[in-house]
C-alpha cells in the first residue's frame, strides 16, 4: 500500500510500505477512504517538533472496516467507521472517566499502524476506538464530510469550550482562526453562546468564523487586538477558548480573560516552556485555565448526532481536497496558508 511519509522538515513523500494486518483479536483493519491534514501536523513539517525522519503519518481516518479480530463485537467488514486521533481501549478507568487521550493501553496511528494518511490503517482496541457511521448515512458524500472533522478538529474545538464552562447566553472570546479556532466558535455557538468574538489575523478566515456564529471578529495584532477584544466585551469575557498553542496566543487569552474567568486551552503548546506563562496575572486575576489534548472520543456520539439531524457542518474547513499523491502539496497549501485544512481522498 501507499502512505504519506515524513522524510524531514519541508519534506512529505508518498512510498510504498507493507499493509498493516490484524496482529491481534480486538484488531480491525480498515480501508482509508477520507482523511485529513491537521494544523498540528504544522509542528513537524516546519521544524519546530521533533519526529523520526521515515515515519508515517496523518491521524484522523476515515474509512470501511475490510477484517477485524475474532474478538471484536461493536463493527464489522464493510461498516462506514470513523475514528478519533488517538486510539483507546474503551474500559481502562480512564477511558470510563471520558479521558480517552489517557487510555492506559493508548496508541497512535503511526508506525506499524499504517499512518492515517495512507490506504489502509490497523485499529488495536477497535470497539474501544471506532465509531460507526449508521447505514443511512455511509455513502452520502456530503455528509461523511461533515463527520470527517470529529475525528480532531471538532472535537477539539468543542473540547476548548467545554473545558471554559461556555453555556447559554454567555460571552466568549475565541482565540486562533485556524481550523480547531473555526471549531471553536461552532461549539460555543451550539452550547448556546450569545456573543462570540473570534480573534484572528486572516479576513477569510474570520468570514467563515462569522458565517459559523461568531458575533463579532478581530483582525489587529498584539496589544491593538487584546484592547478591541476588551473593549468588544467591556473589560473581558469569562470564557475564552485558545485554540493556537503559541506562547502569544496563551498571552492574548490570559489578557481578555475577566477577573473570575476560565480559559479553556486546546492548542499544542509551542514556545511556552521559553517564554513563560503570566501565571502571576492569572493568580492575580483568580483565572482558571482547563483543557489539554482532547478527548474526542468521548464527544463523537453526541456531536455525530447533531450532524446526521442537519444541525451541525463544520465541513466549510475544508478548503482543499487531494488524492494521496496530491498530499506533499497540501501540506505546501497549508504551512503557507493557502488552505484552512485539506481534505485527503486516498
Amino acid at each position: 500500500m501507499q502512505a504519506a511519509i515524513y522524510r524531514g522538515p519541508g519534506e512529505i513523500e508518498v512510498d510504498d510500505v507493507p499493509k498493516p494486518e490484524i496482529e491481534a483479536p480486538t484488531d480491525a483493519i480498515v480501508r482509508v477512504t477520507h482523511t485529513a491534514i491537521c494544523g498540528s501536523d504544522l509542528w513537524f513539517y516546519r521544524g519546530l517538533s521533533d519526529r523520526e525522519e521515515g515515519s508515517r503519518v496523518g491521524h484522523e481516518p476515515m474509512g470501511i472496516v475490510e477484517a477485524v479480530g475474532d474478538d471484536v463485537r461493536s463493527v464489522e467488514p464493510g461498516d462506514r467507521v470513523l475514528a478519533p486521533f488517538v486510539i483507546s481501549c474503551g474500559t481502562c478507568e480512564f477511558c470510563r472517566k471520558g479521558l480517552h487521550t489517557s487510555c492506559v493501553n493508548g496508541d497512535s496511528w503511526n508506525g506499524a499502524n499504517g499512518g492515517a494518511q495512507g490506504e489502509y490503517v490497523r485499529s488495536p482496541h477497535a470497539d474501544g476506538t471506532l465509531v460507526r457511521v449508521p447505514d443511512r448515512h455511509a455513502d452520502d458524500e456530503e455528509t461523511l464530510r461533515s463527520l470527517l472533522p470529529l475525528t480532531d478538529v471538532m472535537g477539539t474545538g468543542h473540547h476548548a469550550a467545554v473545558s471554559a464552562g461556555v453555556g447559554e447566553g454567555d460571552t466568549c472570546v475565541v482565540v486562533g482562526d485556524g481550523a480547531v479556532g473555526l471549531c471553536g466558535v461552532l461549539a460555543a455557538r451550539r452550547l448556546g453562546a450569545e456573543r462570540i468574538v473570534a480573534m484572528g489575523h486572516h479576513e477569510d478566515r474570520l468570514a467563515l468564523a462569522e458565517a459559523f456564529g461568531a458575533t463579532e471578529t478581530v483582525s489587529e495584532r498584539g496589544e491593538a487586538a487584546v484592547e478591541r477584544a476588551r473593549e468588544l466585551t467591556y473589560g473581558g469575557a469569562n470564557h475564552v477558548v485558545e485554540c493556537v498553542g503559541a506562547a502569544s496566543s496563551m498571552d492574548t487569552a490570559i489578557e481578555v480573560c475577566r477577573p473570575g474567568g476560565t480559559i479553556g486551552y486546546v492548542g499544542v503548546p509551542h514556545g511556552v516552556d521559553e517564554e513563560g506563562l503570566d501565571l502571576y496575572g492569572m493568580f492575580g486575576d483568580n483565572i482558571a485555565l482547563r483543557g489539554g489534548v482532547a478527548p474526542v472520543r468521548a464527544y463523537a456520539e453526541e456531536l455525530m448526532a447533531d450532524v446526521l439531524q442537519g444541525t451541525l457542518d463544520p465541513s466549510p474547513i475544508f478548503t482543499e481536497t487531494v488524492d494521496l499523491d496530491g498530499v506533499p502539496e497540501g501540506y505546501r497549501a497549508m504551512d503557507e496558508r493557502e488552505a484552512i485544512k485539506v481534505l485527503v481522498k486516498p
